[in-house]
């Protein structure tokens, strides 16, 4: 079969080969896969991973094989794939323990753009109460982005979204949030929970604004700069202020089965910023590290 398999050459990071067919254990489903989502991180930090493995961790497909021992999903239900490895590739063995069911009414290809950036965007706001919170969510318009703006206010709270330039900022209104800056600057709001892909001085800023008993997530570093912090940022009185970082690689079903369930109610939409053939992964890849796109990248398998 073909897949998507990790390059280290200057032609990378990912290129086509022909590999063996997965074999599954008693407690994985075989899954058929029908569409992929790219993550920036995933390529952008391509030598974590051997050369010559299948990449990938995000996709979309349908079950052809059940788990031998009856775990998971029956035979022809939709999947949704998140956070497994070896996903780019036309088949995966998969456990059920990363697979959650797509309901009627949701496209496999907006199904396909969770895994990493939902699961992340979830499992960081549902960690306090944020109605009537003020969160802040920088790099709002990438995948991860899109993702926490929509659910911060799902979940009741005022949504500032940072982006890097004017024409990043399309749409983000229209999913919930209450403002959009380029800027932080801009604004002298205290901010409750700061959820930051972007790594930085731009941590540094929004440690400025952080509110007593605040907290900036980390969860990615797009920036690929150094923080500094001026002397005394750090220390300070009142209830403390803390940052946390992030690295949950535990099983995502649950988080899969809850966010689909939101797309199904009409609640959540899928950020696919692009959406194209896996033929044309080059392109794509190019167009994610410009960065072109606004949300997620969506390829479908031929």
């Amino acid at each position: 079969m073909r897949a998507l398999v990790v390059d280290h050459s200057d032609a990378g990071p990912v290129r086509f080969a022909d590999v063996d067919e997965p074999v599954p254990s008693t407690g994985e489903a075989l899954v058929e896969i029908r569409h992929i989502g790219l993550n920036f991180g995933e390529l952008n930090y391509v030598r974590q991973w051997p050369a010559g493995a299948v990449h990938g961790h995000d996709a979309a497909g349908v079950v052809v094989r059940a788990a031998s021992d009856g775990s998971g999903p029956p035979v022809g239900t939709r999947v949704a794939v998140g956070m497994a490895p070896h996903a780019w590739a036309e088949r995966v063995a998969v456990s059920p323990a990363s697979l959650g069911t797509v309901p009627e009414g949701v496209d496999l290809a907006d199904a396909a753009a969770l895994g990493i950036a939902g699961v992340t965007a979830f499992r960081v706001l549902r960690k306090r109460s944020l109605l009537a919170r003020n969160v802040l969510v920088t790099g709002a318009s990438g995948g991860v982005g899109h993702f926490a703006v929509q659910l911060a206010a799902l979940a009741g709270a005022r949504v500032t979204a940072l982006v890097g330039s004017p024409e990043r900022a399309a749409g983000l209104r229209e999913l919930g949030a209450d403002r959009v800056l380029t800027d932080l600057a801009e604004t002298g709001d205290r901010f409750d929970l700061v959820l930051d892909t972007v790594g930085g001085p731009l941590v540094a800023q929004a440690w400025s604004s952080l509110a007593e008993g605040g907290t900036i997530h980390l969860v990615g570093y797009s920036s690929g700069q150094e923080t500094t912090f001026p002397s005394g940022a750090l220390f300070g009185f009142g209830e403390p202020r803390s940052i946390a970082t992030y690295g949950d690689m535990t099983p995502t079903s649950e988080e899969l089965t809850d966010l689909l369930g939101f797309m199904a109610a009409g609640r959540l939409s899928a950020p696919v910023g692009l959406r194209g053939d896996w033929q044309d992964v080059g392109n794509a890849v190019q167009a994610l590290f410009a960065p072109k796109v606004r949300g997620k990248v969506v390829l479908d398998v031929a």
